[in-house]
């Protein structure tokens, strides 16, 4: 690599980690707008959620997928997610019985546009949490970490939809779930459903990623703190959420049942701390040992 080649790579990187930082702030300024929904628009606030994640994806992603990696990835979320939700309001499979109101936009189909862009953003930040927690990330994608990648992958995300989705549907009632459920007004199916159709995700991109070289090499030093934080800043955004506003203390979902706003905000909060804050802190453990090698060899040491 010559001088001039090198200075621009310099400078590049330095454009790209201050576009990644102004990403990473605007979504935190999203997670406190969302505490103030009588100040701004619920379609802007949701907007404002799903935006920056996307972009943060395309420009962290591109630096070690490159951009054809990362736009495959972005399409098979696209197309998985989309047609897992479609099925879901048809026919109730794989989630349960629900549909969208016109809280979140225009929809295409029977979901929501900035629904089914919402699984680019997290999807990504979930993959790349299971690649720092389970190691290995100077290496090809082979063998044992072609399933165990996709299922860490998959929990992580479902984690995040843990924290949200009894907020989302029975306080702000952006989606309905038509029988309501045992979890805040949420059918367990939900969860199961989701774990499938995000595990199906990340195990199609492992497929496309196996043995495939990335640009690991070239990567800046904070890569992968950054999408950590991230990560680690929608946890935190959920615990703004027990800050006393007007509103009803109590709502109801569509069986009848009654659910304290209180012990909801509260349930999330907790699943935000100890779960989604359980595998930021594995991943920050993983990252200040500055062990790279796959989780296996890790454990191998202690036999």
């Amino acid at each position: 690599m010559t001088i001039e080649s090198a200075g621009k790579l310099a400078t590049n990187r330095a454009a790209i980690n201050c576009a990644l930082w102004a990403l990473i702030g605007t979504y935190a300024a999203a997670r406190v707008l969302q505490v103030f929904p009588d100040k701004v628009p619920m379609l802007a606030i949701i907007a404002w959620h799903v935006l920056p994640p996307i972009l943060f994806a395309l420009l962290h992603g591109a630096m070690l997928y490159t951009t054809r990696g990362i736009l495959i990835f972005f399409a098979i979320c696209l197309v998985v997610g989309n047609t897992f939700e479609n099925l879901g309001v048809r026919i109730g499979f794989p989630f349960g019985g629900y549909y969208f109101t016109g809280v979140m936009g225009p929809k295409l189909f029977a979901v929501p546009v900035l629904l089914g862009l919402a699984y680019l953003g997290m999807a990504y930040l979930s993959w790349t949490l299971a690649r720092v927690i389970l190691g290995g990330m100077r290496n090809p994608l082979v063998g044992p970490r072609l399933v165990t990648l996709p299922l860490v992958a998959a929990s992580i995300m479902t984690a995040w939809d843990l924290s949200l989705d009894p907020v989302w549907s029975t306080i702000v009632h952006a989606w309905i779930w038509r029988n309501g459920g045992a979890y805040f007004g949420v059918p367990i199916s939900n969860f199961l459903g989701w774990y499938l159709t995000v595990y199906l995700i990340f195990q199609l991109f492992a497929l496309y990623m196996r043995g495939r070289a990335t640009n690991v090499d070239r990567l800046p030093s904070n890569y992968w703190q950054l999408a950590t934080l991230f990560y680690g800043i929608s946890a935190a955004g959920n615990l703004l959420l027990l800050i006393p506003h007007a509103g009803p203390s109590v709502v109801l979902d569509s069986s009848g049942a009654q659910w304290r706003v209180s012990e909801i905000v509260g349930a999330c909060a907790l699943v935000s701390i100890f779960l989604m804050g359980g595998f930021v802190l594995l991943a920050l453990l993983r990252l200040s040992n500055r062990s790279s090698a796959p989780i296996e060899q890790t454990w191998a040491r202690f036999k």
